[in-house]
């Protein structure tokens, strides 16, 4: 099977000829694996499943502004000095009184697309996903604080749902022109959840999230493409209202705060999962023969029928020991 044949039959529900996997890794743990395997250009062999696709404006997601402080399109600072990959919010651009009224960036800046229809060109066998990342909650808290959009959404609820509004037609708009390509899937990425539960509630997010996204999944869905959330932390109490909402795949799946096992038995004919291998646990603590055992374990459970798409529960950290990130990769690969 190519990769497009091999993921198509996983979300399918049917059981490929080998689980497919993807594995990304952070640049701390990136460079800690080249350094092991002696080979700079090891993630390229990996033989990952995905294509990732990123609409950025200008192609990238940031500009330095001095030192290690980029800003993004809308103009957030990121102090990345200590986190490379993402970094932390330095300032606060957007107050709430100004939901309605701040500029956003333009979504049909041909820019974004530029590298779209090659990259696709270059892999006709690949499984092509799109990746709007920081697609609602998240896009909003970067703009006003954190504290700022939770405390609104108990007491100022008109600007909270002024400022998610105008943040799902700029998505909306991404989708729009994302998916005139000959693309197999859309990631939104929104993370709504702690180790415990959901950092809003349930309520407040069935109020003000669960509207929005989806109208965002049924467009995607609308134009013919596969939906996959990515969302960290314990959120599986709100599982039935994303399959509700047309979810098809649900990562990053994480072990350490929910049952991949049950959730796979409760929720594996209407969802699809994406993630699975402890990188909280067993990638930086466990034994070299303990990672193989788990890794086997999953492709054999939750991989049984399709719907699995093995990989670490996030991008690699920087704490995962190089011999078991090899060992996981030796079982994905010898399949």
């Amino acid at each position: 099977m190519t990769n497009r044949e091999r993921v198509g039959a996983a979300l399918s529900h049917r059981q490929p000829d080998k689980v497919p996997y993807d594995v990304r890794f952070t640049c701390k743990a990136r460079e800690a694996m080249a350094r092991y395997l002696h080979d700079p250009a090891f993630s390229d062999k990996i033989g990952n499943c995905f294509s990732f696709l990123r609409p950025c404006a200008g192609g990238s997601q940031y500009r330095r502004v001095r030192g290690e402080l980029w800003a993004d399109e809308f103009g957030v600072l990121w102090d990345k000095s200590v986190d490379r990959d993402i970094g932390v919010v330095a300032n606060r651009l957007v107050s709430l009184e100004e939901a309605g009224t701040f500029r956003l960036p333009d979504a049909g800046d041909p820019s974004r697309f530029e590298s779209f229809a090659g990259e696709i060109a270059g892999d006709p066998e690949g499984f092509f996903v799109v990746s709007i990342g920081f697609s609602l909650f998240e896009r909003a808290w970067t703009l006003c604080g954190m504290e700022n959009l939770l405390a609104g959404m108990v007491v100022q609820k008109p600007a909270v749902h002024t400022l998610l509004d105008r943040i799902t037609e700029f998505d909306l708009a991404l989708i729009d022109r994302s998916c005139a390509y000959d693309i197999q899937m859309v990631r939104l990425g929104d993370d709504w959840g702690h180790q415990r539960g959901l950092l809003m509630g349930p309520q407040l997010w069935r109020e003000f999230i669960k509207p929005r996204i989806g109208r965002l999944f049924e467009r995607i869905r609308a134009r013919g493409k596969r939906v996959m959330l990515h969302s960290c932390g314990k959120i599986d109490e709100i599982l039935p209202d994303l399959i509700e909402c047309g979810l098809d795949v649900f990562n990053p799946f994480q072990p350490e705060v929910m049952d991949v096992r049950a959730i796979k038995k409760r929720h594996g004919r209407q969802l699809s999962f994406y993630g699975g291998i402890s990188t909280q646990r067993t990638l930086p603590f466990a034994t070299v023969r303990q990672v193989k055992e788990e890794v086997k374990s999953l492709l054999e459970e939750i991989g049984k029928g399709g719907g699995y798409i093995a990989s670490p529960a996030h991008d690699i950290p920087g704490d995962a020991r190089p011999e078991n990130v090899a060992a996981m990769l030796e079982v994905l690969q010898s399949q």
